[in-house]
């Protein structure tokens, strides 16, 4: 019931946020650099107000998250409710002006 519990309590924070980053740390400090580059990205988008979970903090979501996306890794970033991806892609998605354009479209 507890798994339950928890992908129920993602499912909130994703559809309830704009911009969702499950990170380690805080977006004031981030506690790996992926998670550092993950902020550093979203700032540079011009997004200085998103939603993030400290996974270190709540061990129940650190695992919980992997299994919602299914994909290993954190930090995880999701627009609309929808799983975007992790560092790398945003990186990636960043230097193409992807990212921008999915962000731009979606502020409120």
């Amino acid at each position: 019931m507890a798994a339950m519990d928890t992908q129920e309590r993602i499912k909130q924070q994703v559809t309830g946020n704009r911009v969702m980053l499950y990170m380690k740390g805080t977006p004031q400090g981030p506690q790996c650099g992926f998670s550092a580059l993950a902020v550093q990205v979203l700032n540079a988008c011009g997004v200085k107000d998103f939603g993030s979970v400290n996974v270190l903090a709540d061990p129940e979501i650190r695992e919980g998250i992997k299994h919602y996306a299914n994909w290993p890794t954190i930090p995880q970033l999701y627009v609309n409710g929808e799983f975007v991806g992790v560092s790398d892609i945003m990186r990636e998605m960043y230097e193409s002006g992807e990212l921008q354009k999915l962000l731009e479209t979606q502020k409120a």
